[in-house]
């Protein structure tokens, strides 16, 4: 191990240039959901299915990648990762900001994926080194102000910008903050994670787990639209979890793996995970179905509708640095079962909107339902990864942030389809008592906007169910001992395990 490198002072020079290429990177990630459309009709493409491959392309980069990041932070230096990474989102969004073709525009696009897929789990290991254990809560805040902001306000921006600009700005206001960043970066980053340059790439480990993200991530992100008959469906998502049981199997048995497993012998980082994993769910979840009540049984524009979510947003940027230093002094039990309380309280509620419920409601419903989620993602992330040791964090955070990404398409898909599915049976059992001969259009959007509503309300209470397994989870919760001895025993007991193993 280089144990040369040193960090006696907090970096937080360094802290604010990852905070900086972070940002954009979480940012880009949720940017063109709303702009889809309007660059359809730019680029002339007629299948919706074509132009989702911008955020489904991504979406399987960043899935397929951030397994490999564990590696790639133990193997590399943080600032040669961070330069090469944030050099090739920089690449990729200039690509992007002036393709004169949908080819070009989707290379882009893959290529910025590649470079901000590491940029979180980079950040998190350089936020985890650079503060005590006992002060990880305050600093994880201010971690998840960025993690959980940025793409927050992206479908808000990207509303906004399509509506009056041309989408190419989406990219053009992206690139100047990822060139001064990456200037930053050469002229004032510094080393502080601790680097094994004899650490060794399984390639083999490398396709299977390609294969198993991937094909679970597309498959499900697919469903939802095709069916889950579709052939395509089917066989991307039986290939998909073959190849990640062979994935999980192989790094069971290895003793340097790709992504190490053996994070979830800790009780507390194992229990966090699931609760995460469970929250991520009911959060991705609400962020489609929310939108799709909004504008499609309400009426309400892209841009209005991003602007009522907006202050949800904005509630859980300014909660996480807050929830992140009352995670230092209360520990995690009770934000965790405070906020997941919260979160299922509005979740209830979000399941009982009507067609006429009226906007007020609908922002400050949305908004407590975001509050609750705040209290709970970073303090349950954070604890768990206490409980790890320092050489086990790249591993941690490569987990918790693939766990999360594809449970959360997974949750996604699952609630659409479910959504899918009662309001075509509420429109046919609401058909069945209609008197044709006088059924208007008008008759016809009224039967249409209640059939809606029923599948999105069903599917708010699938999300309620979730909630409430993740709130029970929550009770089982312990602080972990942050103190120096427990650290150093901790330390000292996986050193002989690993002394052991090696002998």
């Amino acid at each position: 191990m280089d144990s040369t490198i040193q960090q006696k002072k907090t970096p937080y020079l360094m802290l604010a240039i990852l905070f900086v290429g972070a940002f954009v990177s979480f940012l880009n990630n949720s940017l063109l959901n709303v702009a889809l459309p309007s660059m359809m009709v730019d680029l002339n493409i007629k299948d919706y299915s074509t132009i989702q491959w911008l955020a489904t392309g991504y979406m399987l980069v960043s899935g397929v990648l951030i397994p490999a990041s564990a590696f790639l932070l133990t193997r590399f230096s943080n600032r040669r990762l961070f330069i090469t990474s944030l050099a090739i989102f920089t690449l990729g969004t200039a690509l992007a900001a002036y393709a004169p073709n949908f080819s070009v525009l989707l290379t882009g696009r893959l290529i910025q994926a590649a470079g901000s897929s590491v940029m979180g789990p980079l950040l998190m290991n350089v936020m985890l080194i650079s503060f005590p254990r006992e002060k990880r809560g305050t600093a994880m805040g201010v971690f998840g102000l960025v993690m959980i902001t940025a793409p927050a306000i992206g479908p808000t921006l990207s509303g906004y910008i399509v509506e009056n600009y041309d989408w190419r700005l989406l990219f053009e206001m992206i690139l100047p903050l990822a060139i001064i960043s990456l200037l930053l970066a050469i002229w004032k980053l510094e080393n502080v994670m601790e680097q094994n340059k004899n650490a060794k790439l399984d390639y083999f480990s490398v396709v299977l787990s390609s294969i198993g993200f991937g094909g679970l991530l597309y498959g499900f992100s697919s469903a939802s639209s095709d069916g889950w008959t579709d052939t395509i469906v089917l066989t991307t998502l039986i290939v998909g979890a073959v190849a990640l049981i062979s994935f999980i199997v192989r790094q069971l048995k290895m003793d340097e793996p790709l992504l190490d497993l053996r994070v979830y012998k800790y009780p507390m980082f194992a229990l966090g995970s699931v609760i995460a994993i469970v929250n991520a769910v009911a959060m991705f979840s609400g962020m489609i179905l929310t939108p799709a009540y909004v504008q499609n049984v309400r009426g309400i524009s892209p841009l209005d509708s991003g602007l009522m979510m907006l202050p949800g947003a904005i509630v859980m940027g300014i909660m996480s640095p807050i929830t992140g230093k009352l995670f230092d002094k209360f520990g995690p039990r009770i934000l965790g079962v405070s906020g997941l309380l919260v979160t299922a309280i509005s979740t209830y509620m979000l399941a009982n909107l009507q067609i006429d419920s009226s906007y007020t409601y609908i922002i400050l419903v949305y908004t407590l339902r975001m509050l609750g989620m705040s209290m709970v993602m970073m303090p349950i992330m954070t604890n768990g990864l206490n409980q790890l040791p320092t050489r086990l964090n790249p591993h941690g955070t490569a987990v918790n942030n693939t766990a999360q990404q594809v449970s959360g398409s997974i949750g996604t898909a699952v609630l659409v389809t479910i959504m899918n599915s009662v309001t075509k049976s509420e429109a046919t059992s609401l058909m069945s008592g209609v008197d044709l001969t006088t059924f208007t259009a008008a008759s016809k959007a009224l039967l249409t906007q209640k059939a809606l509503l029923a599948g999105i309300q069903y599917s708010f209470y699938v999300a309620l169910g979730i909630n409430i397994v993740a709130l029970i989870l929550a009770l089982f919760v312990k602080r972990v001992d942050t103190s120096n001895e427990a650290v150093k025993q901790l330390e000292q007991q996986k050193n002989k395990q690993t002394n052991t193993v090696a002998n």
